[in-house]
């Protein structure tokens, strides 16, 4: 048995904490994206829309820190809880890829 967990969503950058640094000085920020896409289920058409907490560490949250609201994104990585007292979901950004914004997102 594999023990995957990758995720790759795009959608654009709807909020954007500060960045901050943790004790060790490694740079850490926390951001939503907003997805909306087109997606197939069973044969029928289905219109997702949603958002996801992400955290970016390091080069990708110094490369997200300069983002303005609106950008276009894909971001990569896993999916761990958001902290361990909470069994809310939140996307680990290993990669960030800014994106041109005419690529079939709303």
């Amino acid at each position: 048995m594999r023990d995957a967990n990758c995720v790759e969503i795009s959608g654009r950058l709807i909020e954007l904490e500060q960045l901050r640094y943790t004790p060790a000085g490694i740079p850490i920020l926390r951001f939503r994206l907003g997805h909306f896409s087109d997606q197939q289920e069973a044969g029928a058409a289905r219109k997702v829309e949603c958002e996801l907490s992400v955290v970016a560490i390091q080069r990708e949250a110094q490369l997200i820190a300069s983002a303005t609201l609106g950008t276009p994104l894909i971001a990569s990585g896993f999916l761990d809880r958001k902290s361990r007292s909470s069994s809310q979901l939140m996307l680990h950004a290993t990669h960030i890829e800014f994106k041109n914004p005419g690529l079939g997102e709303k």
